[in-house]
């Protein structure tokens, strides 16, 4: 029952956190961003103490049953060593290894060393929830929006525009190689050795490793019935039972509960327990053992509701069809674009562990992980595809690490993420001769003016005029603007967020 229980939310809690790296319009973010929010790292770095102390308190309590529940790149492991288990002729590869504590340890004092220094994104390289945000972000998603594609080319063609196109492209492809090694990684790790890589590797499995140690319910052998066959450290994923010494180490015990049906003398079982007798001294008159204490398990009932999303249709560049249209490039920015909400770049910089969760929520294509190496992975903003509408706001609540906050509804329209700057030497009225304006017309807070060029002369052509006190840094201008491949008008970003 405890091993039905755990695959159950464990399933649960992994299709719902896929998906929310997968949905494209997210809708599913107001029904299950909760799970993203309990997850430790992300609440550790959002100084959400309440989770925190609840997921330290369920480890000294039960063991590291989060690793095997909570922890998405933890079920991604046992995944991929279920099919390798399901491989014709395979045979039970795990059985009892030493731990690795150098290794563990240092781990996570040069994970702590990075994160300390303001780090967070070179930290949530090994960081379980970010890793398999990166893996979900930039391997699987591309592929869930083909899967979207085919079924809208089909339902199309039945007269039915219940699916709509979107477009399909790498956001970043130095963090797309990271997420394929990361994925290659644990594959190898977990096809043969299950979870060597929480038990090695992952900080957060070590920190909560220490508190297991201590964890008031655990896994443990009856050693007067156990008859040292060994198949408990068969089927332990963890490699942490030694069934010759009868000994479990719960350190890296994952609460997986695989052990206790396989043992047909019900020698290992999870309950209290039992102090160490001090020297064992044979007591031919002592009273017989008591027996095992009565287990208790609390489930929380979770309701779930499908929720209809609207479907909206796919923006586009086009032009009529009369003449393909030069894609636009991305202009040389001296700061990059923060989203709104990351206040500032110091603050961003310590709390973003780049799971990507944000971009997968923006809907319109303007967030993209950052390749440079001091802000690698994290994410920022470019208006090739789209522009950042002030009303939407999906990214700042989709984040759990505090990295950005949410903005009232009052402000999203007056705080400035970045400012317009005009290029002459790429602005169509000056280089085509041609009137234009569509960056003032476009402009959702009126910081752009058209002006003569020479005010003295009536005949001159109006150029746009950029008023840096109320431009929000949208890039609404950069992205509408007709020049190409290079905007004439485009946003540089700002060291920090403030307040029109």
């Amino acid at each position: 029952m405890l091993r039905f229980l755990r695959i159950l939310l464990a399933s649960l809690c992994f299709t719902l956190i896929t998906l929310l790296f997968l949905d494209f319009t997210g809708a599913l973010h107001a029904w299950f961003g909760w799970l993203t929010r309990i997850q430790f790292l992300p609440a550790l770095l959002a100084l959400n103490l309440g989770v925190v102390a609840v997921l330290v308190l369920i480890t000294l309590l039960f063991g590291r049953v989060y690793c095997s529940i909570v922890c998405p790149l933890g079920i991604l492991q046992d995944v991929l060593s279920h099919l390798s288990g399901l491989r014709k002729g395979a045979k039970r590869r795990f059985h009892y290894s030493p731990a690795k504590n150098g290794l563990r340890y240092g781990m996570l004092a040069l994970f702590g060393v990075t994160l300390l220094a303001g780090f967070a994104s070179l930290a949530g390289l090994v960081a379980p929830y970010s890793a398999f945000g990166r893996i979900m972000g930039n391997l699987f998603a591309p592929l869930w929006a083909l899967g979207n594609n085919g079924l809208a080319y089909l339902a199309e063609r039945a007269g039915s525009y219940a699916f709509y196109e979107v477009e399909v492209w790498v956001r970043s492809l130095p963090t797309f190689c990271i997420a394929l090694a990361t994925l290659i990684l644990l594959a190898v790790l977990s096809w043969r050795h299950g979870r060597v890589y929480c038990n090695t590797i992952c900080p957060v499995g070590t920190l909560l490793g220490l508190l297991s140690r201590f964890s008031l319910f655990a896994p443990r052998i009856d050693e007067d019935k156990c008859v040292s066959c060994g198949l408990c450290a068969k089927q332990c994923k963890a490699s942490c039972i030694d069934a010759k010494a009868h000994a479990v180490d719960t350190s890296r015990c994952v609460a997986c509960m695989n052990c206790l049906g396989s043992c047909s003398k019900g020698a290992i079982r999870y309950g209290l327990r039992r102090r160490k007798a001090a020297p064992a001294r044979p007591d031919p008159g002592a009273a017989s053992a008591p027996a095992d204490p009565t287990r208790r398990n609390v489930l929380k009932g979770m309701g779930l509701a499908l929720a209809t999303t609207a479907t909206a249709p796919a923006e586009k560049l086009v032009d009529g069809g009369l003449a393909p249209i030069m894609p636009r490039q991305c202009p040389p920015r001296r700061t990059p674009i923060l989203p709104p909400g990351a206040r500032s770049k110091w603050h961003f910089s310590r709390h973003c562990t780049g799971c990507g969760l944000c971009i997968s929520a923006c809907p319109h294509g303007v967030l993209r992980p950052s390749a440079a190496p001091a802000t690698l992975m994290q994410p920022e903003c470019s208006y090739e595809r789209g522009y950042c509408h002030p009303e939407c706001g999906k990214c700042a609540n989709a984040c759990p690490a505090g990295a950005l906050l949410p903005l009232p509804a009052g402000e999203r329209y007056s705080t400035q993420i970045g400012r317009a700057v005009w290029r002459r030497e790429h602005c169509v009225v000056l280089r085509d001769g041609v009137k234009c304006g569509a960056c003032a017309r476009h402009c959702p807070v009126g910081a752009i003016t058209m002006v003569k060029l020479d005010p003295a002369d009536p005949n001159s052509p109006e150029i746009p005029a950029v008023n840096e006190a109320r431009c929000i840094g949208c890039g609404k201008c950069e992205h509408l603007c007709p020049a190409r491949p290079h905007s004439a008008i485009y946003v540089e970003g700002n060291e920090s967020q403030s307040t029109l």
